[in-house]
């Protein structure tokens, strides 16, 4: 099993989740854009993710609301700047529960023969910004989600 790389550079704006994946890039672009696929990987596994909107295209809204055991709910939403199948994926992200911040999220896959090379670039408005979100947990949802992105992959292969 390949470990999830999160990486944080002191005083950047940025995040960088890196996972490399035993399935063809082509299948991990469609997991990413697939909204009957996003609730069985996307976020913690005590949470239930339901998909609002998907429109994955340059101008498309997504929005998730995620559930956790306690009925508390959390919703996530943005707009789709890119979408070049099956290389890449450029969006904003802003959690509704704080808003204003909000991040623009850059996904490529590289094509590794037959496996695929994720990785995940979140630039921030600011390094606060960044840090308040690491701080909340950014990296144990990201660790988890990658886990079970690599669990259906590999279930779908």
């Amino acid at each position: 099993m390949t470990p999830t790389a999160f990486t944080v550079e002191p005083a950047t704006h940025e995040v960088v989740v890196t996972r490399i994946f035993d399935a063809p890039r082509e299948a991990v672009y469609a997991a990413l854009t697939d909204p009957q696929a996003i609730p069985r990987w996307w976020g913690p596994r005590d949470q239930t993710t339901t998909v609002v909107s998907m429109d994955v295209r340059p101008g498309g809204l997504w929005r998730f609301v995620s559930r956790d055991p306690q009925g508390d709910e959390y919703a996530f939403h943005g707009f789709y700047h890119e979408a070049v199948a099956p290389e890449r994926l450029v969006y904003t992200f802003e959690f509704e529960g704080m808003p204003g911040h909000v991040l623009m999220e850059t996904i490529t896959l590289e094509d590794l023969g037959g496996r695929t090379r994720l990785t995940d670039r979140s630039i921030f408005q600011s390094v606060a910004d960044r840090d308040g979100m690491v701080q909340s947990g950014m990296e144990s949802g990201a660790v988890e989600s990658m886990e079970r992105l690599a669990e259906l992959l590999d279930a779908r292969n």
